[in-house]
């Protein structure tokens, strides 16, 4: 079956699915493949729970007329979601970048549906499946796509790029993230631009933060949108660090925000900067940006007791990590506490790396660090404040036998150190 025609089946359909737990009516089920599983061993339970349709690459059910059987199931998902872009023919803006990919795309997000049907991608699913369904759950009454691109390797963005086309895109900024499989900055700043050569050969337009000098050596392409603080920028963007929520200045107005951190400024400016672009208004933008709340352990304030807690675990690498360090360390605070756990994926950098951060924590006028995980117990330091702690279960035991009280507490550490588990352990001590 061609694509053409699959996709008029897609169009007749009420979505797509890869889990057969998502199965609703009418469902078009892809049997995708992965390490530990096989898709198309679940096609018949699929369809017993109502798809139309299963997208099959091994002929299990071969007199099954609602089975249909292609070369590649993950190939012909990322066809028919290029396709449906094309059809569609809507502008699709898409995000990438080392640090803030999620928090920029939902601000954009929200400042964007205040003119525009507006469909963007769900949570953090932006690699080879995830901009797939995010293409495909686009309609006829989309009207604007954001799509997030994520990549841990050379060549994924530009193959993202590929399948969604995008017309706009904006880099948040190159960090230390994924070197294991970047090899270097230099690698992360390739990869990364991968979306800016494409938006390059296919005339798209380039939103650039022109204060970052990396993003400087892309202001000569003839179709760059700018801002920042320099008087060149097209959005000329001040930036106030005195306060512990971000927020930014645009022509004497205030854009604030709920979102912690000085960090988040950059965010906060991209969203304004692009709604300006796509004319809409200023007070549109503000309102979208204030009520923007953040969710998902990502720059959330919570209360603990008599604690304050700045959840910002859900993900980590050295440059994101010593940015909420910074912002952490100008809080007016007295009682300031830091719990942070490993960066993953830094290859042969990660030693380095973890001494580093723990080397910037020694500078900070901490009441305790707590850091915790196989790299960080490895580092050395003779600030007695610093407790390393090789596991999580470590930590947990000195955080019960320690109760924190009338503290502020910035947790951070990657996805798979699970730190959100700490404020589990907070809430039962401070009881």
């Amino acid at each position: 079956m061609n694509i053409e025609t699959l996709h008029k089946l897609f169009l007749k359909s009420k979505g797509v699915a890869t889990d057969t737990r998502a199965i609703k009516s009418e469902h078009l089920f892809f049997a995708l493949k992965g390490d530990n599983f096989n898709g198309n061993l679940f096609a018949e339970k699929a369809l017993s729970k109502g798809a139309s349709y299963a997208i099959i690459d091994e002929d299990i059910l071969p007199n099954n007329d609602r089975c249909i059987l292609v070369e590649n199931v993950l190939d012909t998902l990322q066809q028919l979601s290029s396709y449906h872009r094309t059809f569609l023919n809507i502008p699709i803006l898409a995000i990438t970048g080392s640090n803030g990919k999620t928090t920029s795309k939902e601000l954009i997000y929200a400042v964007l549906k205040k003119k525009f049907e507006t469909i963007a991608t769900i949570g953090n699913l932006n690699n080879h499946i995830g901009v797939p369904l995010t293409l495909l759950s686009m309609n006829s009454k989309t009207e604007f796509g954001i799509v997030e691109m994520g990549a841990n390797h050379p060549k994924e963005i530009e193959k993202l790029c590929e399948i969604a086309k995008p017309n706009y895109g904006y880099i948040t900024n190159f960090g230390k993230a994924h070197l294991e499989g970047f090899g270097s900055i230099e690698g992360v700043i390739l990869a990364k631009s991968e979306l800016y050569n494409y938006l390059k050969l296919n005339r798209g337009k380039i939103f650039l933060n022109i204060d970052d000098p990396i993003q400087q050596k892309q202001s000569s392409y003839n179709d760059v949108f700018t801002f920042g603080e320099s008087t060149e920028a097209d959005i000329i963007i001040k930036y106030d660090n005195s306060n512990t929520l971000a927020e930014v200045e645009y022509q004497n107005s205030i854009i604030k925000s709920q979102l912690t951190g000085t960090y988040n400024a950059i965010n906060i400016a991209a969203s304004v900067s692009i709604g300006l672009y796509f004319k809409i208004s200023l007070e549109s933008i503000q309102k979208a940006v204030y009520n923007y709340i953040p969710k998902n352990n990502r720059s959330q304030i919570l209360k603990c007791g008599s604690n304050s807690l700045l959840m910002d675990a859900y993900n980590a690498n050295p440059t994101s990590m010593i940015a909420a360090l910074e912002s952490f360390k100008d809080n007016p605070a007295k009682n300031k506490i830091v719990i942070l756990g490993d960066m993953f994926e830094l290859g042969t950098s990660s030693e380095e790396e973890h001494q580093i951060i723990v080397n910037y924590i020694e500078t900070l006028e901490l009441s305790k660090a707590f850091i915790v995980g196989k790299n960080f117990y490895r580092t050395k330091s003779k600030n007695e404040h610093i407790k390393k702690f090789e596991n999580f279960s470590d930590l947990q035991i000195a955080l019960e036998s320690n109760k924190i009280q009338n503290s502020y507490i910035l947790i951070k550490g990657s996805r798979g150190m699970a730190l959100e588990r700490v404020v589990d352990i907070l809430k039962s001590t401070t009881r």
